[in-house]
């Protein structure tokens, strides 16, 4: 998505062994200022961070911003992603095991935030509207895909190849956003260079 701008991106380097900053926000976009921040000033290189989740009308916006740890407390200590991932999704379905078909309205939502350690430099969200289906269906993707079905597909997120899936994704669209943007940041720098 940055193909064609001038900039080269990179992963956090492991041998870095920076620490993880606690998400303590309220909100999808606090965690990823406070991410964008915490990683820029640790270093010293702009970063982009992402917070993203899954918010369920019927239960108040849960999990929200918990939605990675959301049933942690149920799986062993360094349990592996898709332990935890299939217990957030057992947790959720129990949830609403008796919320009607029209009340089980839901969205993933995405926040990306640019920080070059001193402030915010660019921030986008987007989202994807859908619901949660009764059990799992599936095997792409991660997290919550496996019950929750796009409204312009009528599938599961899981059930779409991950190309199908960037197209439509809270994720993809805030990405490609965010890359619009980058790039006119970029050309405001140029000019007053």
């Amino acid at each position: 998505m940055l193909a064609g701008l001038p900039v080269e991106a990179d992963g956090l380097d492991p041998s870095w062994a920076i620490e993880q900053p606690k998400e303590t926000g309220a909100t999808f976009a606090e965690n990823a200022r406070q991410k964008a921040l915490h990683y820029a000033r640790a270093t010293g290189r702009w970063c982009l961070a992402d917070d993203s989740g899954l918010v369920v009308d019927a239960l108040g916006g849960r999990p929200g911003v918990l939605s990675a740890r959301y049933a942690a407390d149920l799986c062993s200590p360094g349990a592996a992603r898709q332990q935890i991932d299939a217990a957030n999704n057992a947790k959720l379905l129990a949830e609403m095991k008796d919320v009607p078909e029209g009340r089980r309205t839901a969205r993933f939502v995405c926040h990306l935030a640019l920080s070059d350690g001193e402030r915010i430099l660019i921030e986008t969200s987007d989202t994807i509207e859908g619901r949660i289906g009764y059990e799992p269906i599936g095997s792409n993707g991660f997290g919550y895909d496996p019950i929750f079905i796009a409204d312009q597909t009528g599938c599961t997120t899981a059930q779409l190849t991950p190309e199908e899936k960037n197209q439509i994704s809270h994720r993809g669209k805030a990405a490609r956003r965010f890359a619009s943007l980058l790039r006119e940041l970029l050309g405001r720098i140029e000019a007053t260079d």
